[in-house]
């Protein structure tokens, strides 16, 4: 059993995160920007499908991603080096959450609901919640989505409709994070897509001993600069 939350965001410790299904917190509770920033400053983060109740989630082992530390394969090199795509900040957050969102085969599901996209609109509209996007002759072609919290961003969802779009923005983001002083990317759960690009698995407990840190250091929440890859590559 996992318990139910109301009132105030009040999480139990994340030791008690069931196995099966493994990371498995706690039901209930909020998506407003006080339940979110507690949760993500304690590593917790909600998913959940449409018609079921917020669920909130804290595997142990924890993937993460430094970085410096990117895997940049030699044909993500090329498509880098060509500029193929124009890769902008935060410029279209609604735009790429909807997309995120869209079904990845015919009929199927999606975890990023309608109260989801709101929630993470409201958290960009504060300067916590960023996107990054990639762009080709002015048509959204991939991006992605995610939380900065101090020296941390926790990355939600991104999303690909041309070739190495969402790696170029990833590359990016990976970038400018390093640029920035941030200490960590925050992949919540292991796939071996992310493994493969440089990704690695950290104890829940060392993740979130460190996270106790890098939550308070670095720069506050801002938007950032919708020109700030300019050069990278």
């Amino acid at each position: 059993m996992i318990p139910w939350l109301a009132g105030r965001p009040a999480f139990p410790p994340v030791e008690r995160a069931l196995i099966e299904p493994g990371g498995l917190l706690a039901a209930g509770g909020e998506l407003t920007p006080e339940w979110l920033l507690a949760a993500y400053r304690q590593g917790i983060f909600p998913w959940y499908s449409a018609g079921e109740p917020i669920l909130w989630w804290s595997p142990d082992p924890r993937l993460v991603l430094i970085p410096s530390g990117l895997n940049i394969s030699r044909s993500l090199h090329k498509t880098l080096r060509q500029s193929r795509f124009e890769v902008r900040f935060d410029t279209a957050f609604a735009q790429v959450t909807t997309a995120c969102a869209e079904p990845r085969e015919p009929g199927g599901g999606t975890w990023i609901t309608a109260e989801m996209q709101r929630a993470y609109l409201q958290m960009y509209e504060l300067g916590y919640a960023h996107s990054v996007e990639t762009w080709e002759n002015d048509r959204l072609v991939g991006g992605l989505y995610g939380m900065a919290l101090g020296r941390a961003f926790f990355g939600e969802s991104m999303f690909c409709r041309r070739t190495d779009a969402s790696k170029v923005a990833l590359a990016y983001l990976a970038r400018y994070l390093e640029l920035q002083d941030f200490a960590v990317i925050d992949c919540q759960m292991t796939t071996s897509h992310l493994l493969s690009l440089g990704a690695q698995e950290m104890p829940r407990s060392e993740f979130c001993a460190d996270l106790a840190t890098w939550t308070l250091q670095g720069a506050g929440p801002g938007r950032w600069p919708r020109d700030a890859g300019d050069g990278f590559f």
